[in-house]
């Protein structure tokens, strides 16, 4: 079964447990497809308002944005599990000889670099669901805009959740073209998604305090 098939209860029975997978990346990504929701409960509250007839086309297309933001995020659950499978397993290798040394420090970073794609994915959805948050917080009802808060709030902790799982895995990895690479786009995804989720929380705090 699905990891984003199980109950809540089951998801974070299996989270607290002994069990290598779900670990943080799926946490990251669940709690990302959480954050996403909350924005697209917000458009549905806004449609079909007389108030908000002039940008209901614009909050329409958010939801459609919207409602990829949490598939993707869902199935990146699954994926998160997936990469870590091979990895662990790369850890288990022997080492006993120089050939084996070799050959396991080079299978683990391959690993690595895999298990990087996921966090790095999740890390780029949590951006997008924040900017939409963003702009649903400029346009969307009034009365659920601290849905918005509340959702933009999961999405930045989706996002700095996934950069640790992101650093853990640069730790084995000596590629450093890899590195550089990824660091970067790191840095460009904390840095907007930060300051997208700061200004929308501002924008949310703003027309609560009215």
């Amino acid at each position: 079964m699905s990891m984003a098939e199980l109950s809540s209860k089951e998801f974070l029975s299996q989270l607290a447990s002994k069990a290598p997978i779900p670990g943080g990346g799926g946490a990251a990504a669940l709690g990302g497809a959480v954050g996403m929701a909350l924005s697209n409960m917000v458009g549905n509250l806004t449609t079909g308002k007389k108030k908000y007839q002039d940008v209901e086309g614009e909050v329409l297309e958010l939801l459609k944005k919207g409602d990829v933001v949490i598939r993707e995020l869902l199935a990146l659950i699954d994926a998160d599990a997936e990469v870590f499978k091979p990895l662990a397993k790369a850890y288990s290798l022997p080492k006993a000889t120089p050939e084996e040394a070799a050959i396991k420090a080079e299978t683990i970073e391959s690993c690595c670099k895999t298990a990087c794609s996921v966090p790095m994915q999740i890390m780029r959805k949590a951006c997008e669901g924040i900017a939409i948050h963003k702009r649903m917080g400029e346009i969307g009802t009034v009365m659920a805009v601290s849905d918005v808060g509340c959702g933009v709030a999961f999405l930045k902790a989706a996002l700095i959740s996934a950069q640790l799982n992101v650093i853990i895995n640069l730790n084995s990895i000596k590629d450093e073209d890899y590195l550089a690479a990824t660091r970067n786009e790191m840095d460009i995804l904390m840095e907007q998604g930060t300051v997208d989720a700061d200004d929308t929380l501002e924008i949310v705090m703003e027309k609560l305090t009215k």
